[in-house]
């Protein structure tokens, strides 16, 4: 691993699309590419992205899409923004062909991790409720579409959304699942930022938060990095402690997660920072924001 923070200006492109590829990100199984759709055009992705991986196809901000995975038609309702609500979405096993089409302009993410299993392709619906998790400032929306626990047919593959409400912190208390020492969870994850502006449904280029990742005295090459987050931005974590994520007054933060990792079966669990545990008790004796479930107005 050499890089883990990559503005948005500076993502890598693989034949027409940002991606950051398993090797760009020098670990072995997570990847996401994020793909700008262009009207009636057709998008075909790169067989070398999903040649050895499972895929997930995510509407960030487009809708009325049609995707054709090898034989297999699909038509996704999508989304106008990452704000505005969940959206349907298709699982794309090992080696599939992908062809994208919408009559309208935007994004559409590929969250991947290298697999060998092929669960069929299959359309899933947009999630009809979502979690609230945490209470007071830290009160936040995780949309689990991808969650083992709601979609069991992938190998490795897990992707998540996170809004966390202007004003409010999420992925708190920092937590780690990397493997190392007492925790037994291993996953790579990257984190896709969209920093959005108060009674907006997408992303917006004054917006901003931050993110902290970091290490202890137990780890080789330890780091701390705490990183102003823009519209559009990436950052991977191959290991460590990692949050808050802190989303400005004004500017509420969306977030995808997606991981992979060597766990059989696949699993979401974490290890909190014992000197920050003690934070979920507290939540106990706090009210959630009213605002979550997030809803623009």
């Amino acid at each position: 691993m050499t890089r883990r923070f990559f503005p948005e200006a500076e993502m890598p492109f693989v034949t027409g699309m940002k991606s950051i590829t398993p090797e760009i990100a020098g670990w072995n199984y997570t990847g996401l590419s994020i793909i700008q759709l262009l009207p009636n055009i057709p998008h075909l992705v790169d067989a070398a992205v999903l040649a050895t991986s499972e895929g997930a196809l995510i509407p960030l901000n487009v809708t009325n899409v049609s995707v054709k995975v090898d034989d297999q038609m699909f038509f996704l309702k999508g989304r106008r923004g990452v704000f505005a609500g969940t959206s349907d979405w298709v699982y794309c096993a090992p080696g599939s062909r992908i062809e994208i089409t919408s009559p309208d302009v935007g994004e559409i993410a590929c969250a991947t991790a290298r697999a060998q299993t092929r669960f069929p392709t299959c359309y899933v619906d947009a999630l009809t409720s979502v979690e609230i998790r945490g209470a007071g400032d830290a009160t936040r929306e995780v949309r689990g579409f991808m969650h083992p626990n709601n979609f069991h047919n992938a190998e490795r593959l897990m992707a998540v959304e996170l809004v966390t409400p202007d004003g409010n912190v999420s992925s708190y208390p920092p937590h780690r699942h990397d493997g190392v020492g007492d925790c037994h969870v291993a996953n790579e994850e990257i984190y896709y930022f969209r920093i959005g502006k108060v009674g907006m449904i997408h992303g917006d280029p004054e917006g901003f938060g931050f993110h902290r990742t970091y290490t202890g005295s137990e780890y080789d090459n330890p780091f701390d990095d705490n990183v102003v987050i823009h519209d559009g931005d990436i950052y991977l974590v191959p290991k460590g402690y990692h949050g808050p994520c802190s989303a400005m007054p004004g500017y509420p933060m969306y977030y995808l997660n997606v991981l992979a990792g060597e766990n059989s079966p696949r699993t979401m669990d974490f290890c909190d920072d014992p000197n920050h545990a003690w934070i979920r008790q507290s939540w106990k004796s706090q009210i959630p924001d009213p605002r979550v479930p997030w809803k623009v107005t």
